[in-house]
C-alpha cells in the first residue's frame, strides 16, 4: 500500500482531478479519500518590542545596563560515563 499526500483545490463544481505516477497505469487500485480543509497558518512574523507591550526604547535602555560584578562561566564539570544500554534481542 502506498499512499501520495497532495494539496489541490475544488472548484465550484466540486470535481476532484488528481494525476497519478505513470508507473501505476492499467491497474486496478482501491482509492480512499480522505479530506480535510486547509486552515490557514498564522503568520510567522516576529512580533515587534511595541507589539509585545515594551516601549520603542527598551532595548537601548538595556542592552549593557549590567552593573553588577563580571559575570563569569564556572569551570566545567566531567562528562559521566554510563554504562551502555543492552537491547534484548529476539
Amino acid at each position: 500500500m502506498e499512499s501520495i499526500k497532495i494539496r489541490t483545490h475544488i472548484g465550484d463544481d466540486g470535481i476532484l482531478q488528481i494525476q497519478l505516477p505513470s508507473e501505476i497505469a492499467n491497474q486496478e487500485l482501491d482509492v480512499v479519500i480522505v479530506f480535510q480543509p486547509v486552515i490557514p497558518e498564522p503568520s510567522h512574523r516576529a512580533k515587534t518590542p511595541q507589539e509585545l507591550g515594551y516601549s520603542h526604547r527598551f532595548l537601548e535602555n538595556v542592552i549593557g545596563s549590567w552593573e553588577g560584578e563580571p559575570l563569569e562561566r564556572p569551570e566545567q564539570l566531567s562528562f559521566e560515563n554510563r554504562e551502555e544500554i543492552q537491547w534484548p534481542t529476539s
